[in-house]
């Protein structure tokens, strides 16, 4: 049931990515001293995420495989995976093994910190 929940609240990130919400989702659903580690190297803070993706292309389609979770004690969570994303227009599917880190507080779960790391 975890692991639905956790999947499911992944999903709707790439969703939003997809449909151009993906700053609205994100603001909401990271913490405030949430980081995401892109695979390009840049370290970026919860603000710098809604900015950036304030002007960042919508993806295509996606892909989530091979998961699995990690549970870290009480209300936290790793979300491990591979996941592909492409842009049409792009060329090849950006392919990554991706692991979201989730805190539960207040009762709902936040992001406080997502890494790519790029497969080859």
């Amino acid at each position: 049931m975890l692991l639905d929940e956790i999947r499911d609240l992944e999903n709707q990130g790439w969703r939003s990515l997809c449909n151009s919400t993906g700053a609205d989702f994100y603001g909401r659903v990271m913490t405030s001293d949430g980081l995401m580690l892109l695979a390009q190297g840049q370290v970026l803070n919860r603000e710098q995420v809604i900015d950036s993706l304030n002007q960042a292309p919508a993806w295509d389609g996606y892909d989530i495989a091979d998961e699995r979770l990690i549970p870290l004690g009480e209300g936290q969570v790793v979300f491990v995976y591979t996941g592909r994303a492409h842009r049409e227009a792009d060329g090849p599917d950006f392919v990554a093994v991706m692991a979201s880190t989730y805190v539960r507080r207040d009762g709902v779960w936040r992001l406080a910190l997502y890494q790519q790391t790029p497969v080859e």
